[in-house]
C-alpha cells in the first residue's frame, strides 16, 4: 500500500504526465494542420516571427527540411505525436492510481531522456537544460525510493501474514 505522501507525490507525477499528454495533442493538431500547407511558407513565417536569420545555417537546413518534407511525412509525425500522448495518459492513470507497473514505466521513461540531457548540458550549458537535468533526476530518485519504499512494505506483510 502507498503512503499518503507517496500518493500525493505520485499524482503530482500523474498531474505533470498528463500535462505532456495534452501538449502532446496540441502538437498533434498542429502538425495535423500543416500536411496540406506549403511547408516553405510556414518556415518561413515561423522563422521570421523568431527572429531568425534567414541566410543562417539552421534557417537553411530548416528550408531544406519544409522542401523535403510529403503530406504523408506529416500524417506519420502527427499520428507519432498522438501515440507519445497516448503513453503519456496511459502513465498519468497508473501514477494517479498507484500502479506499480506505472511506478516502474515512469522511472524507466525518465532514464531513457537521462544520456540526451547530459549530451546536451555537454554540447552547450544552459542553465534551463541544467535544471530538466535536475529535475528529472530528482524524480527517478523520487521514484526509486517510493519504489523501495513498497517493497519493504510487501516485505514486512509477508512477514507478519506467515503462521
Amino acid at each position: 500500500m502507498v503512503s499518503r505522501s507517496h500518493k500525493a507525490g505520485l499524482r503530482s507525477l500523474a498531474i505533470i504526465e498528463g500535462s505532456k499528454g495534452l501538449l502532446a495533442i496540441v502538437g498533434a493538431i498542429i502538425i495535423f494542420s500543416f500536411a496540406h500547407k506549403d511547408l516553405s511558407d510556414v518556415a518561413d513565417h515561423v522563422l521570421n516571427v523568431l527572429h531568425v536569420n534567414p541566410g543562417s545555417r539552421f534557417a537553411e537546413a530548416v528550408f531544406r527540411a519544409a522542401d523535403k518534407a510529403t503530406s504523408e511525412q506529416i500524417l506519420l509525425v502527427a499520428f507519432g505525436v498522438l501515440v507519445y500522448a497516448g503513453v503519456r495518459f496511459v502513465e498519468a492513470i497508473g501514477l494517479w492510481r498507484q500502479r506499480d507497473w506505472a511506478e516502474w514505466f515512469a522511472m524507466l521513461s525518465a532514464c531513457l531522456y537521462l544520456p540526451w540531457e547530459i549530451y546536451e548540458i555537454l554540447r552547450h550549458f544552459r542553465w534551463l537544460k541544467a535544471a530538466i537535468l535536475l529535475i528529472n533526476i530528482i524524480v527517478i530518485v523520487y521514484l526509486a525510493f517510493v519504489l523501495w519504499h513498497t517493497r519493504q512494505e510487501s516485505k514486512k506483510q509477508e512477514i507478519l501474514s506467515v503462521p
